[in-house]
């Protein structure tokens, strides 16, 4: 599975930056990704104070390059608005797997 690995550091990021990113998710980037075509899945991952990233699966080689083509240097984002910088690492990277758990899979914006 092709996946991507966005990042941003909240090293230096304003007081209250994780409450406002998880607003973000929840109001409208988790709507942007959800059925996205070329998109297997997306996560969203936070350590507070530390970094905020995105961690999505292609279906394709094709999607994976049209998506971070577009993205560029990711600057201009909303995760970079947010944030106040741009993203600090955008990874290329292969999934080895993904396994569901007895639990199930739960595909909402906030638990």
């Amino acid at each position: 599975m092709l996946g991507l690995t966005v990042r941003w550091s909240l090293a230096e990021a304003p007081e209250g930056v994780e409450a406002e990113l998880a607003s973000y998710v929840e109001e409208t980037s988790y709507a942007k990704f959800t059925g996205m075509k070329g998109l297997r899945f997306k996560t969203w991952r936070v350590r507070p104070g530390e970094w905020f990233e995105g961690c999505y699966v292609f279906g394709s080689d094709e999607a994976r390059a049209e998506f971070q083509a577009e993205f560029g240097d990711g600057a201009d984002k909303p995760g970079s608005k947010i944030v106040g910088s741009a993203p600090i690492l955008i990874e290329p990277c292969d999934v080895v797997a993904v396994a569901e758990g007895w639990d199930g899979f739960e595909a909402t914006p906030r638990a």
